[in-house]
């Protein structure tokens, strides 16, 4: 997918690698770096990046006339103010000159990539941001969850899921998501892959050495275990709005319907060598 391209504005060398830095694993790539307002108005029209992180002093000129130059440029530019200061009289200022957001250093990387998420809503979509930077560590952690748990490889697969509900035969362990975003994963898989699971994690002779209660178990600590590590992938590039998970809570049967309401939703399939392991994630629309 696209990833959505931002430009740094910054005389400091160590602020505009800082910057880059925190973009690294998410859906924004920093496709330039000025050092001044003459570059960042050259740049600009050679790489017409979705959105510019401006500093306030330059050399040449002061961040709020750098954005009045790249507004002459393009009217419809997205900045946004990162300073030292951030006072009443800037903001007013910079509000005049057509600066979208503020943001005080030393900014952290969750408030920086919420605000780049917002203003670049209408040109990335919020769902090809959630999908880049929150549904695919969880992508990540089941394809390597699975092979550190039960030494089977994967074809993974990630998709938007446009249903409201969710049809599970089988095993579903349910994990509430807290903090930023708010939502919930789901992993489950049928009675069969179940099973085959369990003898392989518990190191079983045969499917019949396998208890019902022993397959619920095994898939529940590992659900578990995956989840939590998709999180922390997460919470590796957003330092501050940490994601935490609540405990499992497992169904077993056939023809389960989960609902899914308000809710963006992603459906990723592990195609193993003993059967489909899913995982449904979905996180709070209107974050």
């Amino acid at each position: 997918m696209e990833k959505v391209k931002v430009m740094i504005v910054d005389d400091s060398k160590i602020s505009r690698t800082m910057l880059k830095g925190s973009l690294a694993k998410t859906n924004f790539e920093v496709v330039a770096m000025a050092k001044n307002a003459a570059e960042a108005v050259k740049f600009y029209q050679e790489f017409s990046p979705a959105v510019v992180t401006m500093d306030m002093n330059l050399p040449d000129a002061d961040g709020i006339e750098c954005s009045q130059r790249i507004h002459d440029i393009d009217p419809e530019a997205k900045i946004v103010m990162i300073s030292a200061m951030k006072d009443a009289s800037l903001v007013a200022r910079g509000r005049d000159a057509g600066i979208s957001a503020f943001l005080q250093k030393p900014v952290n990387t969750n408030d920086l990539i919420d605000t780049l998420m917002i203003l670049c809503q209408n040109r990335a979509g919020k769902v090809a941001v959630l999908r880049e930077s929150y549904a695919k560590p969880f992508q990540r952690a089941l394809q390597q969850g699975l092979f550190s748990l039960v030494g089977v490889h994967s074809e993974i697969s990630l998709e938007l899921e446009d249903r409201r509900f969710l049809d599970v035969s089988g095993i579903a362990v349910i994990i509430g998501l807290t903090g930023y975003p708010v939502g919930r994963a789901i992993v489950f898989m049928s009675n069969e892959t179940m099973k085959k699971f369990c003898m392989i994690m518990l190191d079983k002779d045969s499917l019949d050495d396998v208890t019902d209660e022993e397959a619920s178990d095994s898939v529940e600590e590992a659900a578990n275990i995956i989840v939590g590590r998709g999180v922390s992938n997460i919470n590796d590039v957003f330092k501050d709005k940490e994601i935490r998970i609540t405990p499992p809570g497992t169904i077993c049967g056939t023809d389960i319907r989960i609902a899914s309401p308000k809710l963006t939703t992603f459906r990723i399939t592990a195609k193993t060598r003993i059967g489909d392991i899913n995982m449904n994630i979905g996180f709070a629309e209107g974050e």
